[in-house]
């Protein structure tokens, strides 16, 4: 099964059109419509929704009725099934009553629909943005996964459903899927979006992650989510690159190692400063302590309902709650604790080597064929543990299965607006 179901779909251009009028809202809406109805039973990336063309085209006659051309008009976007939307239910990928999970809308959504978004929909998660995965396949080949856990909202994107969609990430679910799809994925520092109305995993990480086309659609849609956006930053100069030796690179598989290690030099050929610093030795330690300080909050969030409905649970992450139960409040404080610390570390030695921006690769390999899992978010996890910005720029195709690969850039906490300016550059010559 190879066949390839993209279209391009970037959001700078489909928001600048939709604003001017030279796309118009309500043919816009059908022929995205059309597009689902023709592709999405081969990569469900969306939930069934009936009459979704005459709600959006309700729910376009009513945004021109406020007689305001907003900076997202019109624009399409797609969110993952944990969060809370008015007037759909939230599931979150489980088999939990949906009255159970849904909530109020959260600031985000608010935020969205304030600047002009239209809510395309629901998108597949897998089981509470955990391991489970779902039915989605890889618009890029649907053989392969799209990687989890925002499965459905990377998929929409690359398939040119919407131009953005909402995602979760607790260790590597925005970056990840966003590299398999060959797309932008991004990453905000902690707390940049408002976290509130969604079903969360761990509350200390969790963060609301977002996924377009191109750079200069997700710097328009960081600015209508992250709170206190500095419109004005901008970066002619090309930033210093590091890249961090040692255990932690280490976990990158060999061949994904090798196309990385080409990348870095075409980046060096481009023109980029690159400094290797070894960095991370106490990966397991760190990987360790944040997957207890997950599990453990995991079961804090699902106490209210997970007697009552643990038996609807993949036996999977009916696991992870029972063994965050089992562990000490030390052990869960650690992850905690450590978060702030790995932070000032990392900082310390970018700062000490003048180093702007960490590169890595953004995933241990290419996607996976099938979709028993949606790979190994390893490569990410310090980085959503810190809650330092990230960003995941396509970075060519994998030499062995041809699927795509990317690149994730990071930077210190709070300079998501550096990081997006100096993206731009990146995304020209990668």
């Amino acid at each position: 099964m190879k066949s390839e179901k993209t279209a391009a779909h970037p959001l700078s251009q489909i928001a600048a059109e939709l604003r001017s009028g030279q796309r118009d809202l309500q043919d816009y809406v059908a022929e995205c419509c059309r597009r689902i109805d023709e592709w999405d039973g081969d990569i469900r990336a969306m939930l069934p929704e009936e009459n979704r063309l005459q709600r959006l085209l309700d729910d376009a006659a009513g945004l021109v009725g406020r007689g305001e051309i907003p900076p997202l008009f019109g624009t399409l976007v797609g969110v993952k099934d944990i969060f809370n939307v008015e007037g759909f239910e939230t599931r979150a990928g489980s088999g939990v009553p949906p009255e159970v999970l849904t909530g109020p809308e959260g600031g985000c959504l608010k935020a969205l629909r304030k600047a002009g978004a239209l809510v395309l929909g629901k998108s597949v998660t897998t089981e509470f943005a955990c391991f489970k995965p779902g039915p989605t396949r890889n618009p890029r080949n649907l053989g392969f996964t799209p990687g989890g856990s925002s499965s459905g909202s990377a998929a929409a994107v690359a398939a040119g459903y919407c131009p953005l969609a909402l995602g979760s990430q607790t260790i590597g679910s925005v970056i990840r899927p966003a590299a398999f799809c060959g797309i932008v994925g991004f990453k905000p520092s902690y707390a940049r979006i408002d976290i509130s109305g969604f079903v969360h995993c761990s509350p200390s990480v969790d963060t609301i992650g977002m996924f377009t086309q191109d750079v200069a659609g997700m710097e328009m849609a960081a600015a209508v989510l992250c709170r206190g956006w500095r419109a004005s930053v901008a970066r002619s100069e090309k930033p210093t690159l590091g890249i961090p030796l040692g255990p932690y690179l280490d976990q990158t598989e060999p061949r994904a190692r090798a196309d990385f290690d080409a990348q870095v030099q075409a980046l060096r050929t481009a023109g980029y400063n690159v400094v290797e610093v070894r960095m991370l030795d106490d990966i397991g330690d760190i990987n360790d302590r944040h997957r207890n300080m997950m599990k453990g909050e995991m079961a804090e969030v699902h106490a209210p309902w997970f007697d009552k409905y643990a038996s609807t649970y993949d036996a999977g992450t009916r696991a992870l709650v029972e063994e965050g139960r089992a562990l000490s409040q030390s052990e869960i404080d650690a992850g905690r604790v450590g978060r702030i610390e790995l932070r000032e570390e990392v900082e310390s030695l970018m700062k000490a080597e003048g180093i702007d921006l960490l590169a890595c690769p953004a995933a241990t390999g290419a996607a996976l064929k099938g979709l028993a899992s949606t790979g190994d978010p390893c490569m990410n996890l310090p980085w959503t543990h810190t809650g330092m910005p990230v960003i995941a720029l396509p970075a060519g195709l994998a030499s062995d299965s041809g699927m795509p690969l990317g690149i994730q850039f990071v930077a210190p906490f709070h300079q998501d607006e550096e990081l997006l300016a100096w993206a731009a550059l990146l995304e020209r010559d990668l």
